[in-house]
């Protein structure tokens, strides 16, 4: 429910110690005049958060400006610094899986939490109705492949899975080939964590992705960056690389409720022009919702 209480909620309760890092710096500046030192803190509210220094110089700079135009009482600036930062947020697109047979493949770099974000990924389109299989293409690490087994029995859905150190692209090719077979409505992949500086490893997922396309050359299908959102900014210069060498279409923020860095989705609205599809705000196979922008910004900065 993209607007729920429940999602309101998680999102809130995500996003606490992000909220908690803009207000330790701005619990008086809106009971002020909009002086230099109410800037100050403003600047100093925005970098806590890790909005990053381009974007919260800009959105200081557009509220010095709406200043010396009137804008004058509390109400008045707090009301203008939600819709300043508004203009940054990324807007909410749906995942595209119709119809089908679909595809998604789920990248990123180590550590960032793509098993997890596949596996509630396919909870979530088995709550819909859909057959669902997962791809245990991460085949560096056993573990992520029986991480991914324990979802897929959670969730109800079907995994197709090789040996440890197996080629990836091979367990991708047979899990499209048993998507079309078994008709099923969703082929969710899960790849390893590569570093984005690693030629070879981006290489790898370049011929994953040409199999994917090339197995399922008419599929409707996303490519799903998942970020850390403890990584902040250092998120950013991740998903420059996996935009291009992964096809990227959207990202996941995921571990949202362990950070105190949500203001990067200003950022990643601000330089790489991709969607923020989904937000993780926890461990659970609920834990998984569509990007809300205006949820998002009362959960950041609320009323009161």
């Amino acid at each position: 429910m993209v607007n729920g209480v429940g999602l309101w909620g998680r999102i809130r309760e995500g996003l606490r110690r992000t909220r908690q890092a803009l207000t330790a710096h701005l619990q008086d500046a809106f009971h002020r005049p909009p002086d230099e030192e109410f800037f100050e803190r403003l600047e100093e509210a925005l970098l806590a958060s890790d909005v990053g220094v381009e974007v919260t110089g800009e959105v200081v700079e557009e509220l010095r400006r709406r200043v010396r135009a009137g804008l004058r009482r509390p109400e008045e600036l707090r009301a203008s610094l939600k819709d300043v930062l508004r203009g940054y947020l990324p807007s909410p697109q749906p995942l595209r899986l119709d119809p089908p047979p679909a595809a998604v493949l789920v990248v990123g770099v180590n550590g960032s939490g793509k098993t997890t974000t596949a596996g509630k990924l396919a909870a979530r389109l088995r709550a819909q109705g859909k057959r669902v299989i997962l791809a245990a293409a991460d085949t560096f690490r056993a573990a992520a492949i029986d991480q991914l087994e324990v979802w897929a029995k959670r969730a109800g859905a079907e995994v197709v899975r090789h040996q440890e150190g197996a080629d990836p692209a091979a367990v991708v090719h047979d899990a499209a080939q048993a998507l079309v077979a078994r008709r099923a409505d969703v082929l969710v992949a899960d790849t390893a964590g590569r570093l984005h500086t690693k030629t070879n490893l981006m290489e790898e997922l370049r011929k994953v992705r040409r199999v994917l396309a090339r197995q399922l050359p008419e599929a409707a299908w996303e490519s799903l960056l998942v970020l850390d959102a403890t990584t902040g900014q250092n998120a950013l210069a991740q998903a420059r690389q996996f935009q291009e060498v992964a096809a990227a279409t959207g990202v996941v923020l995921a571990k949202l409720d362990t950070s105190a860095k949500g203001g990067m989705v200003l950022s990643i609205g601000r330089h790489l022009g991709l969607p923020v599809k989904l937000v993780g705000t926890g461990e659970g196979p609920e834990d998984l919702e569509p990007f809300d922008p205006e949820s998002f910004l009362e959960a950041l900065l609320p009323d009161a």
